[in-house]
C-alpha cells in the first residue's frame, strides 16, 4: 500500500515539474518579443532624435540666412560698394549664358572652392528637362540664378512688349524650376532701355552690367591667357593695358569651355591678391527696400 502511495506521489511530482517547465518556456517566449519591441523602440527613438537635431540645424541655418542684412550696394558703374564697414576688398563673380554646356561643372568647381557667384541664365538654354535640372542643381548648391532674358536679344532693338516677354517669361521659368524669383538682371550685351530698367525694378530685381570681362574676345579664348587677364584686370591684346581690377569689381565670365578650364586659377589668383568672392546674398536689391 505504501508503495502504491509513493508511486502516486512521485507521478504527481513529475506532472507538476512538467507543468512548471512549460510555464517557464511560455514566459520566456512572451518576454522575447517584449525585449525586441523595447530595443526597436529605443532605435526608433534615437533615429527620431537625429532627425530632430538635423531639422533644428537646418532651421538655424535658415534663420542665419534670413537675418543677413545687405552689406553692399551696386554703383552706377556696376561695381559693388560697402554700405557700412563691410570688407571693401571683394569681387563679384558672374557667369552669363548658362546653362550652355559647362555651367554645372563650373558650379561644382566654385562650390569646391567655396566661391559664391551669380549664374545669369537664358530661357533658350533651359527648354529641356535636362537643362532645367542643371539649373535646379546649381541653385541647390547655393548659387544665385539671375535673369539674362529668354532668348538673348538686344533689348534696344525690340518693342517694349517684346522686352516684357523676354524678361517676365524667363523670371517665371526660373521661379518654376528653382522655387524662387530671380533677384538679379543683366541685359544681353549690357544694352539696357528705360522701359527694361523700370520693369526690372518693379519685379524686385537688381540690374547690373559689369566692370570687366574678356572671355568673349578671340585673343582670350584660351584658358591661360584668360586666367592672366582676369587676375590682373589687364587685356593688352584688346587695347586695355591698364588694370580694371579694383575693390568691388563685377567680373563678367561666360559658360564657355576655356572659361571653365581657367576658373579655378582665376579664383585662386584673385584670392592671392587679397580679394574675397562676394556672396550675392549680401547685395542690396529692390526687394530688400
Amino acid at each position: 500500500m505504501r508503495t502504491l502511495i509513493f508511486i502516486a506521489l512521485l507521478g504527481m511530482f513529475v506532472m507538476l515539474s512538467a507543468c512548471n517547465d512549460e510555464t517557464e518556456q511560455a514566459n520566456e517566449h512572451e518576454e522575447e518579443p517584449v525585449e525586441e519591441q523595447e530595443e526597436e523602440e529605443k532605435e526608433n527613438g534615437q533615429e527620431e532624435e537625429v532627425r530632430e537635431e538635423e531639422s533644428e540645424e537646418e532651421d538655424e541655418q535658415e534663420e542665419v540666412e534670413e537675418e543677413q542684412e545687405p552689406q553692399y550696394e551696386i554703383t552706377d558703374s556696376s561695381s559693388l560698394s560697402p554700405i557700412d564697414d563691410a570688407n571693401p576688398s571683394v569681387v563679384l563673380l558672374t557667369i552669363d549664358d548658362a546653362p550652355d554646356g559647362q555651367a554645372l561643372e563650373m558650379a561644382e568647381t566654385l562650390k569646391a572652392l567655396d566661391a559664391p557667384a551669380i549664374f545669369f541664365v537664358n530661357g533658350i538654354f533651359m527648354e529641356s528637362e535636362e537643362d532645367q535640372e542643371i539649373v535646379r542643381q546649381i541653385h541647390e548648391m547655393g548659387f544665385a540664378i539671375g535673369n539674362h532674358t529668354y532668348s538673348h536679344q538686344n533689348l534696344q532693338n525690340i518693342s517694349e512688349e517684346e522686352q516684357r516677354e523676354e524678361i517676365i517669361s524667363l523670371s517665371e521659368m526660373i521661379e518654376e524650376v528653382t522655387g524662387e524669383k530671380p533677384q538679379f538682371f543683366r541685359a544681353p550685351h549690357g544694352a539696357n532701355t528705360d522701359f527694361a530698367r523700370d520693369l526690372v525694378e518693379d519685379e524686385g530685381m537688381l540690374l547690373m552690367n559689369w566692370t570687366y570681362g574678356y572671355d568673349y574676345f578671340e585673343p582670350y579664348m584660351e584658358a591661360d591667357k584668360l586666367a592672366e587677364a582676369m587676375i590682373t584686370g589687364e587685356a593688352p591684346e584688346i587695347d586695355e593695358p591698364n588694370s580694371l581690377l579694383r575693390d568691388g569689381a563685377n567680373l563678367l565670365m561666360h559658360d564657355r569651355e576655356w572659361t571653365n578650364e581657367a576658373l579655378e586659377e582665376i579664383v585662386e589668383g584673385l584670392r592671392d591678391q587679397g580679394y574675397d568672392m562676394l556672396d550675392p546674398k549680401l547685395i542690396l536689391t529692390p526687394s530688400d527696400e
